[in-house]
């Protein structure tokens, strides 16, 4: 018995194949390019998501051709928020707007004019990268386009559609479009409406631990699956991620350090703090919900500085970073290249490094970037206490996880002990595989939804936790002060 985990990620698609005993057996990747075609913009095309998908099942039919034919269930993650526009027989009307999309600022507070109760409703401020500014921009500057839409779904959604055939979301990825009623775990008429669409341009809606159905007969055929495998729900990808990490109790947490950056709280009811620009999203299970902190860039920053430093790669230049004393001659890094959600929902942040010399190395700019992250975690941590959210134990997991030195320095800006589990690595794909096994075996949640064993704690260092308490107040002066002149450079 073995279950599949696909992560439809913003950098690329990724499949895990999960024995019973919920072993990684095998796993294979496929890239993604993000098109910026004018500032503030971050779209991709949907046919190349499902070609990469394809690609990467593919891989996995040849390497492993007898697992696969044993495969009882797959489960489904993305990047949250994407708005995947269909018309007629399901063809694809535009490119994808994606999670880190600025365009749409003025539609937020069109939208939050035309619902006042909104926050109340969707338990969130109205951001740009949310889905439903998307649509109300869409029939601004693309009325043709608008007029023509019939479905709206989510990425991971659409990869469900040409799997099975199904129009199906889930709770956790749902609530981040600002039309589902968090609380009530519905679609919200109201919200819909707002945006000139109506319930029967969403799709039904499911628990992410539910099949929503079975494979079309080709693609079966094509990956070497069973055609009764059944396809779960699956989560956004945090929530996925969440389910990997069996951060499912109230006061569970985790880090993730991947493309954006989310500091992740399970709670046990609905508790909206959209002021302090806290996400309250529904969590993949049944009867939880969850608290997030977003920051949109984290390890894409430092995949960006290395690309600006023309290092050979990120463990090279990680090398370069921790020869570097905290003190010595490390700028103060703003990490806001696609903009900021947590705390200050601002689409016209932009990154900086403030306090370089003739004496800043290159290895001291990574250390800046990898500083400018955690500063910008402890905003979010602030504004998540602020809202009244308990934090036990944090765990961390993404790609960024991986480095020794970014997790000392976390642990210290945070000041709390950090959690590197067995398996963080595989992030929101192994999650999606566990829910794939609660579609398919119906097992409590409490059974499979573990949390991996600890292959290390990171303590914080006393004396790096003092500077970086000093260097923090730097770095949040910095984004007031310069805050006017973002908003100016747009």
């Amino acid at each position: 018995m073995f279950f599949l985990g696909i992560d439809l990620g913003t950098s690329g698609v990724k499949v895990v194949l999960v024995d019973a005993s919920q072993n990684l057996i095998d796993q294979a990747t496929a890239p993604l390019i993000v098109s910026r075609p004018q500032p503030l913009w971050s779209e991709q095309d949907p046919e190349e998501w499902w070609k990469a998908t394809d690609a990467a099942m593919r891989e996995l039919r040849t390497r492993r051709p007898k697992e696969m034919a044993q495969v009882k269930g797959i489960g489904l993650s993305g990047q949250m928020h994407g708005a995947t526009l269909l018309g007629a027989k399901d063809r694809v009307l535009r490119p994808a707007i994606l999670w880190n999309d600025g365009r749409s600022g003025a539609e937020c507070v069109e939208l939050e004019k035309r619902v006042p109760l909104s926050r109340r409703i969707t338990g969130n401020l109205a951001m740009p990268g949310f889905t439903a500014p998307k649509l109300l921009w869409v029939a601004k500057h693309e009325p043709e386009t608008f007029r023509a839409v019939e479905k709206v779904l989510l990425p991971k959604d659409y990869l469900r559609l040409r799997m099975t055939g199904d129009y199906a979301s889930d709770m956790s990825d749902s609530a981040g479009t600002l039309w589902l009623d968090v609380g009530r775990r519905a679609w919200s008429e109201e919200m819909v409406s707002a945006t000139g669409l109506k319930l029967s341009h969403m799709p039904k809606l499911f628990e992410g631990s539910q099949g929503t159905g079975t494979l079309r007969k080709e693609i079966a055929s094509a990956w070497g699956v069973p055609e009764n495998a059944v396809v779960a729900a699956g989560a956004g990808d945090n929530a996925a991620g969440a389910a990997g990490m069996g951060t499912v109790s109230p006061g569970d947490a985790f880090l993730s350090l991947g493309t954006s950056g989310v500091y992740f709280v399970a709670t046990p009811d609905y508790r909206p703090n959209p002021e302090g620009a806290v996400h309250t999203f529904c969590h993949c299970l049944p009867g939880v919900w969850h608290q997030m902190s977003v920051i949109l860039s984290a390890a894409s920053c430092l995949s960006w500085v290395v690309q600006l430093t023309g290092a050979a790669d990120e463990v090279s230049l990680l090398a370069e970073a921790e020869k570097i004393d905290p003190g010595a001659d490390v700028p103060v890094f703003l990490p806001y290249l696609s903009g900021e959600r947590t705390p200050h929902n601002n689409p016209h942040a932009q990154g900086v490094f403030f306090g370089m010399t003739h004496n800043t190395t290159r290895g001291a700019l990574a250390r800046s970037v990898l500083e400018g992250v955690a500063f910008a975690f402890a905003d979010g941590q602030h504004v998540l206490k602020d809202a009244g959210t308990e934090i036990r134990e944090v765990s961390v997991i993404g790609g960024g996880a991986r480095s020794a030195l970014w997790g000392k320095i976390l642990a210290s800006v945070l000041h709390r002990p950090l959690l590197y589990r067995q398996g963080g690595e595989l992030g929101p794909s192994f999650g999606a595989a566990r829910l794939a096994r609660l579609a398919a075996t119906q097992e409590a949640v409490s059974a499979v939804c573990t949390a991996p064993a600890v292959a290390r704690t990171v303590e914080p260092d006393a004396a790096w936790s003092d500077h970086y308490a000093q260097k923090l107040h730097v770095f949040r002066n910095l984004y007031r002060d310069l805050k006017p002149h973002f908003t100016a450079s747009h």
